[in-house]
């Protein structure tokens, strides 16, 4: 069933990624899967070591987006209140004046979250999951669309506090960036031979306004019954693995459903095919399981079992345009 809307979401998924393209070079896959996030209403987690370009991917896509961006840079004396704002006394009037913290924008940017306490990271769970914080008692909406893109160091671990299951749960993919080729890190050193910063010259090709429409339509997206079998079945093959100690929660199989979905319609379809949801079965499931500790002293990791599961799991025959 390929509708105009799809096509629509094909080609302001485009216009974003030739912008961004721009100053963030060579990972094209990379922020393709971050505009599946964006469209499937979900937040990302960037695992990987300094200097790749986590930050300038993220404030790329708010310049393009033209929405409203915002870092957190965290540390381990952040507290809630630095995030999520405080009431403030004016002499003048006589009264408490609330001022919002980074929170409340459209995109924000929560570098190294594994820094922050427990405290500070408990006060991103209710803004990721149910798009409202509270203060002083009073809940308080978030703008729309509210996209967080958080950044976390795999390699530093002093001085660190481990996100718990529940939260990296609140994170729709996890994904790694990776060194560039030699070719492209030519490039990113040739573009850096001005006094400026690149990311000033980036001009906006859409409104945040119209994301909340391509989210509508990737929801039309069809996915043939198969298809959704295939889905159940790889995460039924992790969940009952003999390695695995904690398997991916229903709330996994709605992620891999809603990204494959975003993933057709990025690529101009209607429909989603088994190759969509096996380019994103890793990055949704491998963050939300837990291997046994014998497992991992022999070396295997959640995406290895997950690749088993792509491997062993059959594929529907056909594809399946309705």
């Amino acid at each position: 069933m390929y509708t105009v809307r799809v096509e629509r979401v094909q080609r302001w998924a485009e216009s974003i990624i030739g912008a961004v393209e721009q100053v963030f070079f060579g990972k094209r896959e990379v922020i393709e899967k971050l505009l599946v996030a964006l469209l499937s209403g979900g937040h990302v987690l960037l695992e990987d070591v300094p200097g790749v370009g986590k930050t300038v991917l993220a404030r790329a896509l708010a310049a393009t987006v033209e929405a409203r961006f915002a870092r957190i840079q965290c540390t381990p004396d952040l507290l809630p209140a630095d995030i999520t704002g405080v009431s403030v006394f004016n002499p003048k009037d006589n009264e408490f004046h609330f001022r919002g913290g980074p929170i409340l924008s459209n995109i924000v940017l929560v570098d190294e979250i594994n820094r922050a306490t427990p405290r500070t990271q408990s006060a991103l769970l209710e803004a990721m999951a149910e798009g409202q914080i509270t203060v002083e008692g009073h809940a308080l909406a978030l703008p729309e669309p509210f996209f967080v893109i958080a950044t976390e160091n795999p390699v530093e671990f002093d001085g660190t506090f481990p996100l718990p299951e529940a939260q990296k749960d609140r994170f729709l993919l996890s994904l790694r960036i990776g060194y560039p080729d030699r070719a492209v890190e030519t490039d990113i050193l040739s573009s850096r031979r001005r006094l400026s910063n690149p990311l000033d010259d980036l001009e906006p090709v859409v409104g945040v306004e119209s994301v909340r429409d391509m989210q509508q339509a990737v929801t039309e997206v069809h996915v043939e019954p198969a298809v959704t079998d295939y889905m159940l079945d790889l995460i039924d093959h992790v969940r009952t693995h003999r390695a695995v100690r904690l398997g991916g929660s229903p709330r996994a199989s709605l992620a891999l459903y809603r990204c494959a979905q975003a993933r057709a319609a990025v690529n101009g379809r209607g429909y989603v095919l088994p190759d969509d949801v096996k380019e994103l079965a890793s990055h949704v499931l491998s963050r939300r399981m837990l291997v046994t500790a014998d497992a991992r002293l022999r070396g295997t990791e959640a995406e290895d079992i997950v690749e088993e599961a792509l491997e062993e799991v059959p594929v529907p025959l056909g594809g399946s345009e309705a």
